[in-house]
């Protein structure tokens, strides 16, 4: 489903997705080039809360630029299917194989702050990231693996110790909400 049909029947759940989603709907319907990172004000993202089976265990990758733990997730790159980027980016980011979507819905959505930072010898200066988050289940006894130009980790975390393991403050709230709805979604 192209990211816009889910966030047209997405129900916010407080007052910070109502505000997201007012935004990220005026952004995607006046701007063809959202998708794309060649928009350099905003652009879209999936991130994915990559859960086990008991969801008693999460996993999250230490991401280099940030330089800190994070859930996976990247750029759309003009996919309009959001959870696709989630599922490729997990995939990619933790060397996981057996990764699904828990239902095909949203699991939150949130505009994101990204600091200007260098990646890859280029500079990238300050923007937002429209993102759509989904969850996911995988196996927590799979292999992992690390994506070395991204992350330099991957580790299972109790839900509560990612949370107090992410050393990005604004985050931890974000983290924190997706504990509490992972169990419900």
């Amino acid at each position: 489903m192209e990211f816009i049909e889910a966030l047209q029947t997405y129900l916010p759940r407080d007052e910070q997705e109502e505000a997201d989603k007012a935004v990220m709907l005026d952004c995607l319907k006046r701007y063809a080039d959202v998708y794309a990172r060649s928009n350099l004000l905003f652009h879209v993202t999936a991130s994915a809360w990559i859960t086990n089976e008991a969801r008693d265990r999460v996993l999250m990758v230490y991401h280099n630029i940030y330089d800190s733990w994070a859930w996976t997730g990247g750029h759309a790159d003009g996919e309009r299917d959001l959870l696709a980027v989630a599922l490729k980016e997990a995939t990619e980011e933790t060397g996981l194989v057996s990764v699904r979507p828990a239902t095909g819905r949203l699991l939150s959505i949130e505009t994101l702050t990204v600091n200007p930072h260098w990646k890859r010898g280029r500079f990238v200066p300050a923007h937002l990231h429209l993102n759509g988050t989904y969850l996911l289940i995988a196996d927590d006894t799979e292999p992992l693996r690390i994506k070395a130009d991204e992350n330099s980790a991957v580790r299972w975390f109790a839900p509560d110790a990612a949370i107090e393991a992410c050393s990005e403050p604004w985050m931890r709230p974000v983290y924190q909400k997706l504990n509490a709805r992972m169990k419900l979604h």
